[in-house]
């Protein structure tokens, strides 16, 4: 798979991750209760203890993470993969604390934050594979050094 493959896909995720965490920070700030096809407890998750943390919608966090991570992704350079890679794996890693705190702690599951955590994940992987796949070929190697 190309670079311009997994960055493609990755911006596809990025987008639809904004979507779900657009709409979960609208809701939020509306003082709406969410639409929640399958499973009925987004409500009981959005209004718990953890959908927020230090005084910010846990929904406001994704957003702003997603937004970031697509920055990275117009940017062609090391940096830019590493930090994009980094925020991705920190994100998919709280996505995996806050599906624990829903299922063990909570007990209800939000369908909106099943699927940010399922595009969080899913970018991870692909994160992971353009740092490792990618990584080297984006930084020249200066001529006297082949």
């Amino acid at each position: 798979m190309t670079d311009v493959l997994l960055r493609r896909a990755s911006v596809a995720l990025c987008l639809a991750g904004v979507g779900i965490a657009g709409y979960l920070t609208y809701v939020h700030y509306a003082g709406l209760r969410p639409i929640c096809g399958i499973s009925h407890g987004c409500e009981t998750v959005q209004t718990s203890r953890y959908a927020s943390l230090v005084g910010i919608p846990v929904a406001l966090l994704g957003l702003i993470s997603y937004v970031l991570i697509l920055i990275t992704l117009t940017i062609r350079d090391e940096r830019a993969l590493l930090t994009g890679t980094g925020l991705t794996l920190i994100a998919f890693g709280f996505s995996v604390y806050l599906t624990y705190r829903e299922v063990f702690t909570i007990h209800a599951i939000c369908s909106w934050c099943v699927s940010s955590a399922i595009v969080f994940s899913l970018m991870a992987i692909t994160g992971a594979i353009r740092a490792v796949r990618v990584g080297g070929e984006l930084s020249p190697v200066p001529a006297e050094a082949t």
